[in-house]
C-alpha cells in the first residue's frame, strides 16, 4: 500500500488542517474582492465546520479551524471597510461566529455515521440555519446602514436575502462532498491522513 509523503516538518494531521484554513481564507477573499469569481457566500467555512464536527479528535481544533479561518478573512476585510460599515458588520458578527460554532456541534453528530445522505441532510440543515440566523440578526439590528428592505421588516429581509442563501446552501453542500468525499479517498490512498482526524 501507499505511503503518505512523510515530512519531519508537515504532518499528515498538520497539512490538513493548513489546507482547509488556507482554503477557507482564500476562497472567502476571492469572493470579496473579485465579485462574481464565485457566487456570494460560496465559501468552504460552514463545510470545514461540520467536517470539524465529524472528524477532528481533539474538539478544540474542530472549533478553532473554522472560526480561526473566519477571523483571519475578515480582519483582511475589515481592513478595507469604511468605519460605519464596519461598526455595522461588528454587531451581527456574533451570531456568524456563533452559526459556526453550532455547524461544529452538528458535526458532532455524524461521528462514526457518517454517509451520503447524512452529510448532505447535516448540510442542508446548517445551511438552513445560517440564513435564518444571520438574516434574523441583520434584520435586528437594522437602521440607515443596513439593508433597505430590513427597514421594511424580517419577511422583506428574509426575502432580500434569498440570492445569499443560494450562494450559502450550493457552497455547503459542494464543499461537504469535497471535503467528505475526498478525505475518505485519501484515506484509502493514504491511511496515515485518517489521524488528521
Amino acid at each position: 500500500m501507499l505511503q503518505f509523503p512523510q515530512n519531519s516538518a508537515l504532518s499528515p494531521r498538520s497539512a490538513v488542517l493548513a489546507a482547509m484554513i488556507a482554503a477557507a481564507v482564500a476562497v472567502r477573499l476571492l469572493i470579496y474582492f473579485v465579485p462574481g469569481a464565485l457566487p456570494y457566500n460560496f465559501t468552504p467555512v460552514e463545510a470545514i465546520a461540520l467536517f470539524g464536527g465529524a472528524y477532528f479528535s481533539d474538539r478544540r481544533l474542530a472549533f478553532l479551524v473554522p472560526l480561526g479561518a473566519m477571523a483571519v478573512a475578515d480582519a483582511v476585510i475589515l481592513g478595507s471597510l469604511s468605519s460605519e460599515m464596519a461598526g455595522y458588520w461588528y454587531r451581527s458578527a456574533p451570531v456568524v461566529y456563533a452559526c459556526i460554532a453550532v455547524t461544529v456541534l452538528g458535526g458532532f453528530g455524524l461521528r462514526g455515521r457518517i454517509g451520503v445522505a447524512r452529510v448532505a441532510g447535516f448540510s442542508f440543515a446548517s445551511a438552513v440555519f445560517f440564513f435564518l440566523a444571520t438574516n434574523f440578526a441583520v434584520w435586528a439590528v437594522a437602521d440607515s446602514g443596513g439593508s433597505e428592505a430590513c427597514m421594511h421588516g424580517l419577511v422583506p429581509c428574509y426575502i432580500a436575502a434569498l440570492p445569499f442563501f443560494n450562494g450559502t446552501l450550493a457552497g455547503t453542500l459542494v464543499w461537504s462532498a469535497l471535503l467528505f468525499g475526498g478525505f475518505e479517498l485519501l484515506r484509502r490512498r493514504w491511511p496515515a491522513v485518517a489521524t488528521a482526524a
